[in-house]
């Protein structure tokens, strides 16, 4: 008797949506504008999403979350795309975002403290320090 393995379940868009956390709308738009490679698609012509489609997914949207403009999200689909003779270029993209959020979670921790501070001046006031 032999055994085979069953393929990678594909997930459709609304699947997709549910496991990527992103709308159906965004996953259109992802691959409308290029950010994704085209998914495949069944016979009936209903996308289907693999691992592959979601990881990448799971990566833009974090890219997107910490404030990556659209723009350069998109440059980087087109770079990966290409392939590894655009990995300098990837990594230097990358290492800019990173400084970018590591920037924008600086002030956000100066921010932070200026809040705990008022807090603490409230409590001070009303004897629950």
């Amino acid at each position: 008797m032999t055994i085979t393995e069953e393929p990678a379940r594909a997930l459709s868009i609304s699947e997709a949506a549910e496991a990527s956390g992103l709308s159906t709308h965004t996953l259109r738009y992802y691959e409308r504008t290029g950010l994704l490679e085209p998914v495949s698609r069944n016979g009936s012509g209903h996308r289907r999403y693999r691992e592959t489609d979601l990881e990448l997914i799971a990566f833009l949207a974090k890219l997107r979350a910490t404030g990556m403009p659209i723009r350069e999200v998109r440059r980087y689909a087109e770079l990966m795309k290409v392939g590894d003779a655009t990995n300098a270029e990837r990594l230097a993209l990358l290492e800019a975002h990173r400084d970018a959020v590591r920037t924008r979670l600086e002030a956000t921790a100066r921010n932070l403290e200026l809040i705990e501070w008022k807090i603490t001046v409230y409590k001070e006031k009303l004897g629950g320090a």
